[in-house]
């Protein structure tokens, strides 16, 4: 319907148009792209605002700040990977979220076992969630059915969760196994470190290295460029900035750990660039019961 209005009233003209990237993705881009328009997708976060704007904020008023700003030519499109690539990654997150439900749904059960004081038998050591420990969880029966249930329905949910988790794990190892990924996971492998898992995480963020001129903005796109504040001769950096991708900067950080504890070249590396700055004490992890009798 735009389109059909603008070269109706607005024949043999040049269109541009631009919006904010978000929950619709791409898809709005790649349609008025097939029309002819000339359409962006920007970082919400790039766009120059003014008190005024940001202080009465309004669609109408962001549809103006962005029409402005895209004839002034202050816009930069990010990149849009094809299709094929964005629903590859829609597999590979999904994995992703679904860990952390899980996580989120084991904490949701320590605490309501923690709430009723149960505690681990002494004779489980294996505390990481094995087939033993949600046997022993299965086991208690709490005095009132309607307790039992709130414990039933939480094991259910991470049962689910579980068998979700597997399939998702399937399907990604059979897309690392097929093209275009087959020869890139082969050479990420053989990196200390990388699982078929983690590897497919980088193919499928990254999706084309060659897109990002210099290393420089290969680190800020990951998000390990650190922020700086500076004014007149006070210069001080603040850690690692918020601006980045946080699957791919949690893959390369786990993927990290592993590969300093198998590359003993990369343990020296660690160990020299670390007596720059302290490393932080490790946080005790206590129990998440108390005693009781079952």
């Amino acid at each position: 319907m735009l389109v059909a209005y603008l070269k109706r009233n607005f024949p043999q003209a040049t269109y541009h148009c631009v919006y904010e990237a978000g929950y619709s993705g791409f898809w709005i881009q790649e349609q008025l792209r097939d029309t002819g328009v000339d359409c962006i997708v920007i970082n919400p976060a790039d766009v120059p605002t003014t008190h005024k704007e940001s202080s009465s904020k309004s669609d109408r008023v962001d549809a103006r700040k962005l029409a402005r700003h895209l004839r002034n030519g202050e816009l930069k499109a990010i990149y849009i990977p094809s299709r094929a690539s964005q629903e590859d990654r829609s597999l590979v997150r999904m994995r992703s979220r679904f860990v952390r439900k899980q996580a989120r749904c084991k904490n949701q059960i320590k605490a309501l076992l923690s709430y009723f004081g149960y505690c681990v038998p002494p004779e489980i050591t294996d505390r990481y969630w094995s087939r033993r420990f949600i046997r022993w969880i299965e086991s208690i029966q709490l005095q009132r059915p309607s307790g039992q249930e709130a414990l039933n329905v939480l094991l259910a949910e991470l049962s689910h969760l579980r068998s979700t988790i597997n399939e998702l794990t399937r399907h990604i190892r059979r897309l690392a196994s097929e093209e275009p990924y087959a020869l890139h996971v082969s050479h990420l492998l053989s990196t200390p470190g990388i699982s078929v898992l983690s590897a497919m995480i980088l193919l499928t963020e990254l999706v084309d290295i060659h897109r990002f001129r210099n290393m420089d903005r290969l680190v800020n796109y990951a998000g390990f460029s650190p922020g700086k504040h500076s004014s007149g001769d006070n210069e001080y950096q603040t850690g690692l900035t918020r601006r980045c991708n946080p699957l791919l900067r949690h893959t390369l950080i786990e993927c990290a750990w592993v590969a300093v504890r198998k590359d003993p070249a990369l343990m020296m590396a660690f160990q020299t660039w670390s007596r720059r700055m302290p490393k932080p004490s490790s946080a005790l992890h206590g129990s998440f019961c108390v005693e009781s009798t079952i």
